[in-house]
């Protein structure tokens, strides 16, 4: 198991607002917000992490939240453009009122390779979906609004647009190990039998489908887990010998990390599940706090000053 992609490990999307990103998720779809840092490479950007109790991988979401008037990214070819998330039988119809009533845009509930599942848009325009899951043993994250009959479980699948998915196939199977499960149309399902949960890759092929742009409401990329620092350099190695550029790894801080572009476009990341998100705060304490990078700390005062305020 040692030499394995676990399935996903986390998803990073971009936001316009932080206070209202911060809200929907936290509020509407009741996700713990686990990390308040900063973008590494920007500062008095925020970075936002949401997921499950203790963070744990395939649970995942994270946001940039670039501020009001951003360029509105758009949905194309070379891009993750769905996210599934997990929940129980039976829960659309509590997720279709609460949509409702928080005036949330969503298509009616409709089927899947054989699962119900209802797509709506969080504020920025990035596309979720809900899909009912016969069986997803993880912990959900809980509140007063959104119990555990309903709460979602953590990722269930990613879609991936592609003009062709030959590329963006092989890196799956022939490096990451997933295998092709289902065809519907245009659609290929690939899982991975190493994980459980989060173990979906959906990739459609629309050969006449305009290339999409990065920007608000949009995914940055995909992270895939794996166990341990040697484990991603053995997939170092292996990314590197197919003849793809990829970078050396990066220390983020709650994991560590390897980036590369996948034959399609889309931004991959290889992330280890050490050493954690309580690396430099509780269990009880997540994502409560303002958390830097050690080579911010000296303009804390400056970022807290200039970071928009959440209650």
């Amino acid at each position: 198991m040692e030499n394995k992609i676990q399935g996903l490990h986390h998803i990073t999307a971009i936001a316009g607002d932080a206070v209202k990103n911060f809200k929907f998720y936290s509020d509407v779809l009741g996700l713990r917000i686990i990390k308040k840092t900063v973008n590494f490479d920007d500062p008095k950007t925020y970075h936002f992490y949401f997921g499950d109790e203790i963070g744990s991988a395939g649970t995942i979401l994270t946001f940039f939240p670039w501020g009001p008037g951003i360029p509105q990214g758009k949905r194309g070819s070379g891009m993750t453009t769905e996210i599934g998330y997990s929940v129980p039988k039976g829960s659309l119809d509590f997720w279709v009122k609460r949509l409702d009533e928080h005036n949330v845009i969503y298509n009616k509930p409709a089927i899947k390779f054989g699962e119900k599942y209802l797509t709506f848009l969080d504020p920025d325009g990035l596309k979720i979906e809900l899909v009912e899951v016969d069986i997803d043993n993880r912990k959900p994250w809980v509140t007063s609004e959104v119990t555990a009959e309903n709460a979602t479980r953590g990722f269930h699948n990613i879609t991936i647009t592609l003009n062709d998915i030959k590329g963006t196939a092989h890196v799956l199977t022939e490096i990451f190990g997933y295998k092709l499960q289902s065809k519907d149309i245009n659609r290929y399902r690939y899982v991975i039998d190493t994980v459980e949960n989060a173990a979906i890759v959906d990739l459609v092929e629309l050969p006449e489908e305009k290339r999409g742009h990065v920007a608000n409401g949009t995914v940055h990329h995909v992270a895939f887990r794996v166990k341990n620092d040697e484990t991603l350099m053995y997939f170092r190695e292996k990314v590197e010998s197919a003849g793809l550029n990829i970078t050396p790894q990066i220390d983020r801080n709650y994991f560590h990390s390897l980036y590369f572009r996948e034959p399609g476009g889309v931004l991959f990341e290889i992330a280890t599940d050490n050493p954690g998100f309580t690396v430099d705060e509780s269990v009880e304490e997540l994502g409560k706090n303002l958390k830097l990078p050690a080579q911010y700390e000296s303009r804390r005062s400056e970022l807290e000053n200039h970071l928009v305020k959440l209650n």
